[in-house]
């Protein structure tokens, strides 16, 4: 393990802090030892540590994307593929997925329908290079909801695409308990309709809150593992909001007095900006909700801002957006949500980490922090959406080992 001297950057620490113009970092078996003005730094640095010049660029924490589905592809293929192949073939495909992801600047991610935990392992081990996962394994849906992926045709995707259909209570609590056996750090579930589904439309109510309430509940007493919900449409969000869901992802029909609920409750918001810039294309019912629903995701993000909702970062990479384009994001909440690129920044740091209950670790630049750290090409709050470029990711160092170089750092 390398110990590292990172000074003479723009320190942005993730806390929404003034930057701090000339800071030193040190990083010591894995850890923040220190952060602050150079001028301050301590005498005696981490024995043997590499130093780093960082005079023009920016030191930010490692970034989140809270909202990932790996196992898609993205703009380079279609769920139809996924049953072309072996589910081995998957594996290999997330290889580059999660290794790009990580040398883009995003060293924790959410995976919220479609890989097990399997994967999450490999990588915590290190027998494949990728960000920090969070996994949720399967999103629970209804018959005909979001998740239900039988077509007309009698072709069925759902098992395909990640998905689990659950019609009861009792069923809704019985897959919980699975997959809180199988590992799950996060519970998923639909409770409006989608963009994309086959079988529904955003304005459904998809999951009734009293199986909604049931899966929070089990959660809760399973070791307090919290639920997110896919929730688009005003009846989704109403009902998951009121069985008390962790996170709503997406979000764009909110009005007033359900952002005031959020406020009180504490619900995060995950706007998934993101994938509102890609239209839906592969069938004409698709394309309309796209357009529909996309527009009023940009009307809607502003207010939910200015309502003081706790806003995390989160992409949907892998359903529309390309993964490794995550940080996009950053200039989609600045453009769209009205946030200052600080506020973005923090969005995508110390509140997501506090979404994913890591902010003990993670999220920020300080000391006794873990050492997930992003350099960033000049100064992104003079134009946040430089963080956007991976060609701006000069160096990524996840857990204080250096896992990205494009700007040639001597990393050791």
């Amino acid at each position: 393990m390398t110990n590292y001297v990172l000074e003479h950057a723009r320190l942005i620490d993730g806390t929404g802090a003034d930057p701090i113009a000339d800071a030193t970092v040190y990083v010591e078996d894995a850890s923040i030892t220190w952060a602050g003005a150079s001028a301050d730094a301590p005498a005696t640095a981490p024995k043997g540590a590499v130093s780093i010049d960082l005079t023009g660029h920016s030191l930010c924490p490692g970034f989140f994307d809270c909202h990932v589905h790996l196992s898609l592809p993205g703009t380079k293929g279609s769920p139809l593929e996924l049953a072309m192949h072996p589910q081995s073939y998957l594996h290999f495909q997330l290889i580059d997925r999660l290794r790009t992801t990580l040398h883009n600047g995003v060293t924790t991610v959410r995976d919220l329908m479609g890989i097990d935990t399997g994967v999450r392992e490999a990588v915590s081990a290190g027998l494949i290079e990728g960000p920090r996962l969070l996994v949720a394994i399967n999103m629970l849906s209804q018959t005909a909801g979001h998740s239900d992926f039988c077509l007309p045709s009698g072709i069925d995707l759902t098992p395909y695409v990640g998905a689990a259909l659950v019609d009861s209570v009792d069923e809704a609590r019985h897959r919980t308990r699975e997959l809180i056996r199988a590992g799950a750090d996060v519970l998923k579930v639909a409770s409006s309709g989608g963009v994309t589904s086959p079988n529904d439309d955003p304005t459904w109510l998809g999951m009734r809150r009293e199986m909604i309430a049931a899966i929070v509940e089990e959660g809760q007493n399973y070791g307090g593992r919290p639920v997110a919900a896919h929730a688009i449409g005003y009846a989704g969000i109403r009902a998951a909001v009121e069985a008390g869901v962790h996170s709503i992802e997406h979000g764009y029909a909110l009005d007033d007095e359900l952002r005031a609920q959020m406020v009180a409750q504490g619900t995060f918001l995950v706007p998934t900006l993101l994938e509102t810039m890609h239209e839906v294309t592969a069938t004409p019912q698709g394309a309309a909700k796209s357009a529909k629903w996309h527009a009023m995701a940009h009307d809607s993000i502003a207010a939910s801002a200015a309502a003081g909702i706790k806003i995390a970062v989160g992409t949907d990479a892998g359903l529309s957006p390309d993964h490794g384009t995550n940080l996009k994001e950053l200039g989609l909440l600045v453009r769209f949500g009205g946030l200052t690129p600080m506020q973005a920044i923090v969005a995508g740091t110390r509140t997501s980490a506090q979404l994913c209950g890591v902010a003990d670790t993670l999220g920020t630049v300080e000391e006794g922090k873990t050492a997930d750290l992003v350099v960033v090409r000049g100064n992104p709050l003079d134009d946040v959406d430089t963080i956007g470029d991976p060609e701006n990711i000069l160096l990524v160092v996840k857990e204080g080992r250096a896992v990205g170089n494009r700007g040639g750092f001597p990393v050791g």
